[in-house]
């Protein structure tokens, strides 16, 4: 009998354990469920558009919303909502992403007369991956914190490829104890999801890292240059490269030579990948703030004015890779 009693009550404590166990995931999933509730997407561009589908691909539904209509009917016509304004996407979401070409677009998107903040829900969380400068940032902070929401900047690095493919880096800056839940939805989008401290400390980091690559790109596309003038095969000088101490980012994954590497924009005239336009645009961000910040940097001053030169000589719309092709064409003047 004391067997059979013992057996019983090891069956109700099981049963009991099965119970907790089972409540315990109905929980879990329940915050998951709830953790899928819409998300806005504000601008479809280049880059929005790929890392707008990779968080419809991750089970959310995504409200979006870009100046251009036409860069919203892809979306459209797969069943997500698209809005009429960036304050109507900020009224059906209480998480909106936005990724834009400029301070003033930003400004303009959060501000406007029919920006996000017209609209916005209190503790609503706001991201902004556009590349911005840090103070426009955390002014734009300021705005959201008076409507009760919290805004984060997290620019990414990596371009269009990694984009597609999910695999950006973010640059989180913001209130420390809201980057939890600013890496939920940016870890849909990227591999690298960092915090970099307070608001602007996130844009800060993009700019200083794209001064360097634009530098970097610059004397890659001088050191191939010089190398096929002195006669040198330029798959073989850049093998080269980056078997020694030369080597970087520009030259083993981004070559600006035709003919080295396939799948990148200097294989395919130059189109796609990072506008000339926008790396002048970021050597402006990274000029100002070092004025602001009386650091010199000589040499981001002269990639600044060698992509406004490539700008007004009608590279505006190429990669910035294109480069060495300006330094090709610059040599037989």
């Amino acid at each position: 009998m004391a067997a059979v009693f013992m057996l019983r009550g090891s069956a109700r404590l099981l049963y009991k354990h099965r119970k907790v166990h089972a409540a315990s995931m109905a929980a879990v999933c329940s915050r998951a469920m709830a953790s899928k509730t819409p998300v806005g997407f504000v601008g479809l561009g280049n880059m929005g558009n790929p890392m707008a589908k990779n968080l419809v691909k991750h089970g959310y539904p995504v409200v979006a919303y870009d100046v251009f209509p036409e860069a919203c009917k892809e979306f459209q016509d797969s069943g997500a909502q698209v809005m009429d304004s960036p304050a109507d996407v900020a009224e059906r979401a209480d998480r909106v992403i936005t990724m834009l070409p400029s301070s003033p677009n930003a400004v303009d998107v959060y501000t406007g007369a029919n920006g996000i903040l017209k609209k916005v829900k209190k503790g609503s969380l706001l991201i902004d991956s556009s590349t911005i400068d840090p103070a426009i940032s955390k002014e734009l902070a300021k705005a959201a914190e008076k409507m009760g929401a919290v805004f984060m900047d997290a620019p990414v690095s990596g371009g269009v490829g990694a984009a597609r493919a999910g695999n950006l880096t973010f640059m989180v800056g913001g209130v420390e104890q809201e980057f939890d839940a600013a890496k939920e939805l940016l870890t849909c989008m990227g591999s690298n999801v960092i915090y970099c401290g307070e608001v602007g400390t996130g844009q800060a980091a993009k700019i200083c890292n794209n001064m360097l690559l634009a530098i970097s790109m610059i004397g890659t596309a001088e050191a191939m240059n010089l190398g096929i003038r002195l006669g040198l095969d330029p798959k073989l000088l850049a093998k080269v490269l980056n078997m020694s101490s030369g080597r970087c980012w520009s030259s083993d994954t981004y070559n600006p030579v035709p003919g080295v590497m396939e799948g990148v924009p200097s294989a395919n005239n130059y189109q796609g990948g990072f506008g000339t336009t926008l790396m002048a645009k970021d050597l402006g961000l990274a000029q100002i703030s070092a004025t602001n910040t009386k650091t010199p940097v000589p040499l981001g001053s002269l990639a600044h004015q060698m992509y406004r030169m490539m700008c007004a000589k009608g590279y505006a719309l190429k990669d910035f890779s294109a480069v060495f092709q300006f330094l090709r064409e610059e040599e037989n003047l």
